[in-house]
């Protein structure tokens, strides 16, 4: 074994004993405030505490909802630090202190937190691993509209910017994540209740972040990234020969403008019954190259690529004149559990007579879980 290798071979196994080390991490996730992330932690804390473990409140922010507050009463607090900042008195998680006292369990709330100038950390989330990496686990929230990579897309949502975010990879460290889910008109019923906001903030809550149409769309957002976390959960923790296969399609066309639309159309309702991924495919073979097709098919195969795009595909252009083998060699590469392919236009035992690939990639098919459907 060379020296490099010998090196990565000593940090992979650091690595590994520094995550048996860690603290175990987990975040519940919300489209909005009010929904419940803080009540349902909380209710976890006063549950952990029945039966015997140290449980600490590090940071919980009640915000005045009676529901919330009543479930402070038992649990143990790690009081909060005072700060001077720009001529007033403010306060913010003790750090120090909950890795001195070194809880089995910590409750940290608004994990995209801003820190006040001056601390040890510019955000929550760092202290937080912090805590991770001293052996303590951390049970703490957020709202989905924290989350980096969803960040444009919340803003064009709810024409708001918003400042606090966590990295992607905060959500990835965490062992479990799990939604808090409510319907829009749930949501609203427990604003106009007065059980998220006090009775001046509601008619302006109602007219801005509080809309149905808005609040559904945060809630597609949720739900698609605690799925997302599960799916890589999955993929890193659950061997390959028990794992579910996830439905994914592979639509294949060539630069027939019609059948492909159809191939298009109908993959995308597929991957849209089964919310799951696909890929759309085009093979290039030499016949069809950019100098040997004309404008009109070389517009039409442009604009069928957009067309799949818009409906959710990812699209794969490949050079290569075996169709048959790129079609195979694409499916295996991408892990695809259904190959898309339009009607072919003579009889079908003919092409598979006349082509020994294409019977090569029947025979593959048959000895695996792919499957083949042909659209009409």
């Amino acid at each position: 074994m060379s020296e490099e290798n010998k090196e990565q071979s000593v940090e992979h196994f650091l690595e590994l004993i520094k995550r048996s080390r860690r603290g175990k991490f987990k975040i519940y996730i919300g489209m909005s405030a009010g929904v419940g992330k803080t009540y349902r932690m909380l209710l976890e804390a006063q549950t952990l505490l029945r039966n015997g473990i140290d449980v600490k409140i590090g940071y919980v922010e009640t915000h005045k909802r009676k529901e919330t507050e009543a479930l402070l009463n038992g649990l143990p607090v790690i009081p909060r630090r005072k700060l001077f900042y720009k001529g007033k008195e403010l306060d913010e998680m003790d750090l120090h202190a909950i890795i001195n006292l070194r809880p089995e369990v910590v409750i940290v709330d608004e994990l995209a937190h801003t820190n006040i100038e001056g601390s040890q950390n510019e955000k929550r989330w760092q202290d937080v691993v912090e805590i991770l990496n001293a052996g303590i686990n951390v049970i703490s929230a957020v709202n989905i509209q924290h989350i980096e990579s969803l960040n444009s897309e919340v803003e064009k949502i709810t024409g708001a910017a918003i400042n606090e975010r966590i990295p992607d990879k905060v959500l990835q460290m965490a062992d479990e994540v799990v939604n808090i889910d409510l319907t829009a008109d749930e949501l609203i019923d427990r604003l106009k209740e007065g059980k998220i906001y006090d009775e001046k903030k509601i008619p302006i809550a109602l007219n801005n972040f509080f809309q149905a149409e808005r609040i559904l769309q945060l809630r597609e957002l949720a739900l698609r990234e605690v799925a997302h976390q599960v799916n890589r959960k999955i993929d890193v923790e659950v061997p390959k020969n028990i794992k579910l296969r996830a439905e994914l399609f592979l639509a294949c066309i060539s630069t027939n403008e019609a059948s492909a639309k159809i191939i298009i159309r109908k993959t995308a309702r597929l991957a849209s019954y089964y919310r799951s991924k696909w890929y759309l495919l085009y093979v290039q073979t030499s016949n069809e190259s950019s100098d040997k097709i004309n404008l009109a098919s070389q517009r039409h195969l442009i604009n069928n690529m957009k067309l799949a795009t818009q409906l959710g595909g990812e699209v794969l252009k490949i050079k290569s004149d075996n169709i048959a083998k790129t079609i195979w060699e694409t499916a295996e590469k991408y892990d695809i559990t259904t190959i898309c392919l339009g009607k072919p236009h003579f009889k079908f035992y003919q092409l598979v007579l006349k082509t020994a690939v294409f019977t090569q990639l029947l025979n593959k098919m048959s000895q695996t879980h792919i499957d083949l459907v042909i659209l009409s």
